[in-house]
């Protein structure tokens, strides 16, 4: 008898171990089909529409440069996202005035967008005053 007692809490504990795992597992699950989209499509979309045309890092950030079929897009991000900081970014069509972001930000500055089918752009990004310019691109 003392060997089917024994079983028995030998099953139990087996059976609850088993019971912890899959509740684990469905807790996980859940969480991830609340939260996993919103933050998979958050992290994965790319600031700016468009194909990633020219990229330029420096000391502080990155400029980034964005080109579709319609528009020009940049953005500049910081190097190490944090406290707010200075930080712009322009982009300007040859001919004409310069669209402009800038303030004191943690991530990115940006984006801006021009239309530009076909016309030569610049682009400029700063970040804590250290910034780097494209010059003339995508003429």
């Amino acid at each position: 008898m003392a060997d089917r007692v024994g079983n028995g809490n030998k099953h139990a504990r087996r059976a609850a171990r088993l019971l912890a795992r899959v509740l684990a597992v469905l807790t996980a699950a859940s969480a991830m089909a609340l939260a996993g989209p919103g933050l998979q499509s958050a992290e994965a979309a790319a600031p700016c529409a468009g194909r990633l045309a020219k990229s330029l890092s420096f000391a502080t950030g990155e400029l980034r440069v964005y080109q579709n079929r319609q528009q020009v897009c940049a953005v500049t991000l910081a190097r190490n996202p944090g406290p707010r900081r200075p930080m712009s970014v322009s982009l300007q069509v040859r001919g004409d005035h310069a669209e402009t972001d800038s303030g004191n930000f943690r991530r990115q500055a940006g984006p801006v967008t021009v239309p530009a089918r076909g016309r030569c752009v610049k682009a400029t990004g700063a970040v804590s005053g250290t910034s780097r310019s494209t010059g003339w691109i995508l003429c």
